[in-house]
């Protein structure tokens, strides 16, 4: 393993982020922040409990989930794209550097920058609505675990992607309304069927789901499931990973 290599990717790749901090740090946080303020304190106050929660309580967990997945795959998609699109990336590929190692350089910086989004939503939260956690650690893990898979799905795009719009295409048109679909702001259960057993077919429910239940104990569905399903999302990434480099797909030509 060519610890080097990985140092300098990440290392590369982190300090784009710290030269454009309003851009990857305070404008999610604060497009966030408004959330709570409409959402959790504005009309948050005036509804009532979802499953003993408060409304504005029971929302953190799906917007949390919103901006990290949104920035997940922003931040790999465009930290691939950028090298293949000006041509330095031929300069990696042929450096003595293998797949897993540019892999993990790319999907560890940006898994690290909304990671690192997520607390810092988490914690601004606080300033806006109470809530607790009552698993800190499977809290923790599903977030780990979300952002690391959703930037391998954005690395993923970013090498499927030859242009700058089509980096937005999935991102806006199929994951931002599959979280707004998929229980970030209601309770699934609290559909009429047959859209109740239609939305189980969104794979961002057991996303946002087991998050939920990380915080309060509750979830529209179970908890190993959940974990399950993510699971099984990340094994598909990798393995889209592994066939894009053995192909060449896009890298090549």
């Amino acid at each position: 393993m060519n610890f080097y290599a990985i140092r300098a990717i990440y290392k590369f790749e982190m300090s784009r982020t710290f030269r454009t901090l309003m851009q990857s740090i305070a404008s999610p946080v604060l497009s966030t922040s408004l959330y709570f303020i409409v959402f959790g304190t504005a009309i948050g106050s005036r509804m009532g409990n979802i499953d003993g929660i408060s409304y504005g309580a029971f929302i953190i967990p799906g917007l949390v989930m919103l901006s990290l997945l949104s920035e997940s795959i922003s931040n790999a998609s465009f930290g691939i794209f950028f090298p293949k699109f000006s041509g330095t990336i031929y300069e990696v590929l042929s450096a003595p550097v293998s797949a897993m190692e540019i892999v993990i350089g790319y999907v560890g910086a940006a898994a690290t920058k909304s990671v690192t989004l997520g607390l810092l939503i988490l914690f601004t939260a606080q300033l806006f609505v109470d809530y607790h956690i009552e698993h800190p650690i499977w809290m923790l893990a599903f977030l780990i675990l979300t952002a690391i898979t959703f930037s391998l799905f954005g690395f993923i795009i970013g090498i499927w992607a030859d242009d700058f719009q089509k980096l937005q295409v999935i991102p806006l048109m199929v994951v931002t309304p599959l979280t707004f679909l998929g229980g970030a702001f209601y309770s699934i259960s609290m559909l009429p069927e047959p859209w109740q057993t239609l939305t189980l077919f969104n794979p961002v429910v057991y996303l946002i789901s087991g998050f939920r239940w990380a915080f309060y104990g509750v979830a529209d569905v179970n908890v190993v499931v959940s974990l399950g399903m993510t699971m099984v999302f990340l094994l598909i990434c990798l393995t889209t990973v592994w066939w894009i480099f053995r192909s060449g797909y896009r890298l090549r030509t």
